[in-house]
């Protein structure tokens, strides 16, 4: 797939682009379920996935990354991000499994970001 200029091409961008939208909540694991600074516990059926980045350490695969945003069935939108492989800074097991848990809805860039 050919990436557009207008396309978020790296963490930095992503990551600022959710802030300038007020959505930069970062969703941690908290037991079966995912919390932010709402301090609300979400299942994973009330999240779904509106968008993935993937980031590709050019040099250092310690670098590559993961990046999913997530909108709550509340309206409440932010991030999960994590490392890949033994590079994870998560619980991987129960990361992986909480994340395959999460519907995904595909949304356009514009869609998300746009003001």
């Amino acid at each position: 797939m050919e990436t557009k200029p207008s396309e978020m091409t790296t963490l930095t961008a992503v990551l600022e682009g959710l802030r300038q939208q007020h959505h930069d909540n970062e969703f941690t694991i908290k037991g079966d379920g995912f919390t932010t600074t709402n301090g609300k516990i979400y299942k994973p059926e009330e999240l779904t996935i509106i968008r993935t980045y993937r980031f590709e350490g050019a040099s250092d695969p310690g670098d590559s990354s993961i990046v999913y945003l997530i909108e709550a069935n509340d309206g409440t939108m932010g991030y999960t991000m994590d490392a890949y492989g033994a590079y994870s800074t998560q619980d991987a097991k129960n990361y992986d499994d909480l994340i395959k848990k999460i519907p995904v809805q595909e949304r356009e860039e514009q869609a998300i970001f746009s003001h």
